[in-house]
């Protein structure tokens, strides 16, 4: 049975907004149930302050929450918008949005919930810190959302720009890769800047007096692990606005396809790995003030090396777009 182009586009529409808000609900959920965790954990340790520790923890988990509201905005766009000039082209670029807003939110959202967790928890053992608290984790999650904001700009444009007349063969594979390189990429840098703003929190609540030196390396530390989903919509935005010849052979639209999940992948590791060595030095230097400077420096030095494979992995993936 043949399709028709409306039928064609309702299905890709609808299968990118199921992907996007199941994907999408699992990074907030684990997020939160985390910083609910840590939680009960701080008010098991001290009962008497139980209210700011709730209270607190709702905040936390509102900010975990975001990540889910981007990838819900998206899946409702996708059910419920009038397509006004039907393409087949358009299915492709439905499909590739809710692919990058369904992964794009996974790693925001789990992020999150590490500094909603531990300022929960630093407030059970330093009380009167607990304003220091709030406003590190508030700034150290709201980093974490980025790669999820970077995933939902991406899946904006894919379903609002008009693309016209673009060759059906090779540019469906391109917005399917755009949106799988953002959305992939978009997991490590996510979870890897929770890790240093939970490790900033820990580091308050055990030397309140460093807050000024914790903030500004894990700000640093989460800055680097940011950019391998800035490679990510790098990579993205050539796919989505290079101009590609029509063809009918299958190597090229799948050099594009490869592309956008070379560059996804490749950028997962590496976000991790960058956050981990923030989060070291983010817990120890709140231990060793004075020695913060040779914190940081190591601290970059090996987010360099680790960042050096998302730089093979762009590499990789600009080859596959503009050589082969």
């Amino acid at each position: 049975m043949e399709l028709e182009v409306e039928t064609v586009i309702k299905i890709a529409a609808y299968t990118g907004s199921g992907i996007a808000m199941g994907l999408g609900a699992v990074g907030a959920a684990i997020g939160e149930g985390y910083t609910a965790a840590r939680a009960n954990l701080a008010v098991s340790r001290n009962p008497k302050i139980s209210g700011d520790i709730f209270k607190n923890m709702l905040v936390g988990q509102a900010v975990a929450e975001s990540a889910s509201i981007f990838a819900l905005v998206i899946a409702i766009l996708l059910l419920f918008m009038d397509f006004a000039s039907p393409s087949l082209l358009k299915a492709a670029a439905f499909l590739g949005a809710g692919l990058c807003m369904g992964f794009g939110a996974i790693g925001s959202g789990v992020g999150s919930g590490y500094p909603g967790g531990e300022s929960c928890f630093g407030i059970s053992q330093q009380p009167q810190a607990g304003s220091q608290l709030t406003t590190n984790m508030l700034i150290g999650s709201a980093v974490c959302q980025t790669p999820a904001i970077f995933s939902m700009v991406v899946a904006l444009m894919l379903i609002f720009i008009d693309f016209g007349n673009a060759p059906l063969t090779p540019t469906w594979a391109a917005f399917v890769g755009a949106g799988l390189s953002m959305g992939l990429a978009a997991i490590g840098s996510g979870y890897g800047g929770g890790l240093a703003a939970g490790a900033s929190c820990e580091g308050i609540a055990r030397t309140p007096q460093a807050v000024t030196s914790v903030t500004t390396i894990m700000l640093v530390g989460q800055a680097v692990s940011q950019t391998p989903s800035i490679f990510g919509l790098l990579v993205s935005f050539i796919l989505m606005f290079k101009t590609f010849p029509e063809s009918s052979m299958l190597a090229t639209p799948m050099a594009l396809l490869g592309a956008g999940l070379c560059m996804g992948f490749g950028g997962i590791g590496p976000g991790i790995g960058n956050g981990m060595a923030a989060e070291g030095a983010v817990r120890w230097v709140a231990r060793n003030v004075e020695h913060s400077n040779e914190l940081m420096r190591i601290m970059l030095v090996g987010q360099a090396v680790s960042q050096s494979t998302a730089i093979y992995a762009m590499v990789v993936s600009l080859v596959l777009i503009f050589v082969v």
